[in-house]
């Protein structure tokens, strides 16, 4: 057996800059990683399966799957026989703003490198991964970059953090889609991202319209030095400058919300 980590994603910073042809953005973006995440393992198989367990698997077990596609498609472009038996712990939520399906694809493409024994060859991964979602190259990186265009145009982050950040998650339960949270974008150019790592999130306002709840959750990590929402939400994160201060943000978020989704993790 083998195993594999999708990590969590984090949009550090999302700003909008244009609509483009067949319903795609323009944007700029900081993609930041979480230690955790959903667990992939890749077991012996004839033929290429997929079983989902864990707290979020409802609705994930199909053969429209990211991860099966990505399978699917990474043997296809070597030519391999051989199947695999894989294994989806789906830890975080579903259709939050973390990347979680593209995460899982990109694990999928990371751990089958490996089981298959293929060439490493990085510029395969991400053609594939361009096919299968626009965020889906920044998680075959899992490491702090810059997006453009659609999100898939990578730019390695130089000046990085100079400290370990914690970061603390937080979803209400309210599931939601990309598509309904960009159509609502107002159209307006706020302007570049610049240097900055720590931004605003374009898709704020748009994601509150559709969840008002946003905005409760980004009150209760208002101690946070810096608190956002990750990609289209509903999940909001907060950065802390240390352990007794996440800790006590994520008791004090537990016993008012105690029906809230929460991750205390690091970024990586």
């Amino acid at each position: 057996m083998m195993r594999e980590t999708a990590y969590a994603k984090l949009n550090l910073a999302l700003h909008v800059r244009a609509r483009e042809p067949g319903g795609y953005h323009r944007i700029e973006t900081i993609f930041a990683f979480c230690e955790h995440g959903d667990g992939l393992t890749a077991e012996p198989g004839h033929e290429l399966m997929l079983r989902v367990s864990g707290r979020f698997a409802e609705g994930l077990e199909s053969s429209d799957n990211l991860v099966l596609r990505a399978a699917a498609a990474l043997r296809e472009h070597y030519g391999v026989r051989d199947g695999a038996q894989l294994s989806l712990d789906k830890r975080l939520p579903v259709a939050a703003g973390l990347g979680g399906g593209s995460a899982d694809a990109a694990a999928a493409l990371r751990l089958l490198v490996r089981w298959w024994r293929l060439p490493d060859e990085p510029e395969v991964l991400h053609a594939i991964a361009r096919k299968l979602g626009a965020d889906v190259p920044a998680c075959i990186e899992s490491r702090t970059v810059r997006g453009e265009g659609r999100g898939d145009e990578l730019t390695p982050v130089t000046h990085g953090f100079d400290r370990p950040i914690l970061a603390l998650l937080v979803n209400p339960g309210v599931a939601m889609p990309t598509g309904p949270v960009f159509a609502g974008w107002d159209g307006i150019d706020r302007g570049p991202l610049g240097d900055a790592l720590l931004s605003r999130n374009d898709l704020l306002e748009p994601a509150r319209r559709l969840a008002p709840i946003i905005g409760e959750v980004l009150g209760a990590l208002e101690g946070a030095s810096h608190a956002s929402m990750s990609g289209s939400g509903a999940t909001c994160f907060g950065l802390y400058e240390n352990q007794p201060e996440i800790d006590a943000a994520e008791a004090q978020i537990a016993e008012a919300h105690s029906d809230w989704w929460t991750l205390k993790t690091c970024l990586r």
